[in-house]
């Protein structure tokens, strides 16, 4: 994932009524009146928020008739995911070293304490 892209996914997900909004829309397609309705924002300012996840891939909207359902596109999440997921092992990595030197200092001090 690039890193432009990586960064607008995470901007967009800065945002808790981003978040809410993708979390909807993990349910299935919804309009702009079906968003904002749980909200205590105007119908324009779930529009701007549609935008801006829009812009970072994680929403399509298509046309119906007259009605716009915007639906979650997860490629992004994922791929966000595969990011973090590699810190994720690194860090493992180092805390299972972190592991071993603590177990050694363990026994040495259990080896010494038996010997007085």
């Amino acid at each position: 994932m690039g890193s432009d892209a990586l960064d607008k996914t995470f901007a967009a997900l800065a945002d808790p009524t981003r978040r809410a909004i993708l979390a909807r829309l993990a349910q299935g397609e919804a309009t702009v009146t079906e968003l904002a309705a749980p909200f205590s924002i105007s119908q324009p300012a779930i529009s701007k928020h549609l935008k801006v996840l829009e812009r970072a891939g994680l929403v399509v909207r298509g046309r119906d008739a007259q009605r716009r359902p915007s639906r979650l596109d997860a490629t992004p999440l994922r791929l966000a995911v595969d990011w973090l997921e590699e810190f994720r092992k690194i860090s493992e990595e180092r805390f299972q070293r972190l592991d071993a030197v603590l177990a050694d200092l363990t026994s040495e001090r259990d080896g010494k304490s038996d010997v007085h």
